[in-house]
C-alpha cells in the first residue's frame, strides 16, 4: 500500500511540475524524453539532455542534463549534471560535483545531499509545506463543489417527486414490502450489468451499445437509485415524526431525505447500502412491468402503494 502510495504521488508531483512547461510562452530546445524505471536503473550519460527522469524504487546516476528528476523510494546520483528540478519522495539524492539546480529542490520524506560545488539557484524545501498551502486553497473550492452538488442533488429529487410520484411509491412499496428481495436484486445488478457492458464492448457490434450502458446509462441509473432511497427515508422520516407519510407528491420528503443521506453518506457504506437498495427497486419495478404478476402479489399481498394526487 505504501508502495502504491508513493507511486501515486510522484506521478500527481510530476503532473504538477509539467503545467508549467506545458503553458510556457517560450521555445524549447528539449529532446522531449521521458526516462522511467521501476526497480531499475536509469542512466543519463555526460552530453545526453532529456526533458525527464523517473525513477520509482531503483536507482540512477545522471551526468547530462534534465528538466525534472523525481525520485519516488529510490536513489539518484547527480554528477556535473544541470538540471531543472528535482524531487525526493521518500528516497534519496546524492548532488555532487558541479552540478546546477536551476529551480528548486523538494523533498517529501526524502534526504538530499549538497556537494560544496553544487549550485541551487532556487530553494530547498519540504513538499509538506506545498501541500499543506495546496489543501487549505482547496478547502474553499470543496466546499462549493459539495455546495453546487447538494443543490443539483435537491433539485433533482423534486423533479423526481413531481414528475414520477407514482412510480416512486411503487418502488417505494418494493423497498418496504421486500427489503430482502430489493437488496438482492440490486447487488446481482451492480454486478452482472457491468459485466453485460463489458462483454459488449469487447464485441465490435455491441461496442457503442455496451459503452454507452457503461458510461451512461448506468451511472444515470445509480444516481436515481439514490434519489429513490432518499426519498423513501424521507417518507420513513416524515412518517416516523408525523404519523403518516407525505400525502400528494413527495416534496417534503425528497428534501428531507437528500439532506439526511447526503450527511450520513460520511459513514463508510451508507451511500452504496441506500443506492443498492434504491437500484434494486427500480430492477424489480422494471421486472414487474415487463412481466405484470398476479394482483395482489406483486408485494407480498400486504404492502400496497398510496394514492397520490395527480
Amino acid at each position: 500500500m505504501r508502495r502504491l502510495l508513493t507511486i501515486a504521488i510522484s506521478v500527481a508531483v510530476l503532473l504538477i511540475l509539467m503545467v508549467p512547461t506545458a503553458f510556457a510562452a517560450g521555445p524549447t530546445t528539449s529532446g522531449g524524453q521521458l526516462i522511467a524505471a521501476v526497480n531499475g536503473v536509469v542512466d543519463v550519460p555526460s552530453g545526453q539532455r532529456v526533458d525527464t527522469v523517473l525513477v520509482v524504487n531503483g536507482t540512477a546516476s545522471v551526468e547530462g542534463d534534465a528538466d525534472t528528476i523525481v525520485i519516488a523510494g529510490g536513489s539518484a546520483t547527480v554528477t556535473d549534471a544541470n538540471v531543472g528540478t528535482v524531487v525526493v519522495i521518500d528516497g534519496s539524492a546524492d548532488l555532487t560535483g558541479s552540478t546546477i539546480v536551476r529551480g528548486d529542490v523538494r523533498t517529501l520524506r526524502g534526504t538530499v545531499t549538497q556537494g560544496t560545488g553544487v549550485i541551487v539557484q532556487g530553494s530547498v524545501r519540504a513538499l509538506d509545506t506545498d501541500l499543506a498551502a495546496l489543501a487549505v486553497l482547496m478547502i474553499p473550492l470543496m466546499l462549493v463543489i459539495m455546495v453546487g452538488v447538494a443543490i443539483a442533488g435537491l433539485l433533482a429529487a423534486l423533479a423526481v417527486a413531481a414528475f414520477g410520484a407514482r412510480q416512486v411509491r411503487e418502488v417505494e412499496a418494493l423497498i418496504s414490502g421486500r427489503p430482502g428481495h430489493v437488496l438482492v436484486a440490486g447487488i446481482v445488478g451492480s454486478v452482472a450489468l457491468p459485466l453485460v457492458a463489458l462483454l459488449l464492448i469487447m464485441t465490435v457490434v455491441g461496442a457503442p451499445a455496451g459503452l454507452a450502458l457503461l458510461v451512461l446509462v448506468l451511472p444515470a441509473v445509480a444516481f436515481l437509485a439514490w434519489l429513490v432511497a432518499a426519498i423513501w427515508v424521507g417518507d420513513w422520516i416524515l412518517a416516523t415524526t408525523r404519523g403518516a407519510r407525505e400525502p400528494g407528491r413527495p416534496y417534503r420528503a425528497a428534501i428531507v431525505g437528500v439532506i439526511v443521506l447526503a450527511l450520513a453518506g460520511v459513514i463508510p457504506f451508507v451511500s452504496t447500502i441506500a443506492t443498492l437498495f434504491g437500484f434494486g427497486a427500480l430492477l424489480l419495478a422494471g421486472w414487474h412491468v415487463l412481466r405484470p404478476e398476479t394482483p395482489g402479489l406483486a408485494s407480498g399481498g400486504t404492502v400496497q402503494p398510496s394514492p397520490i394526487a395527480g
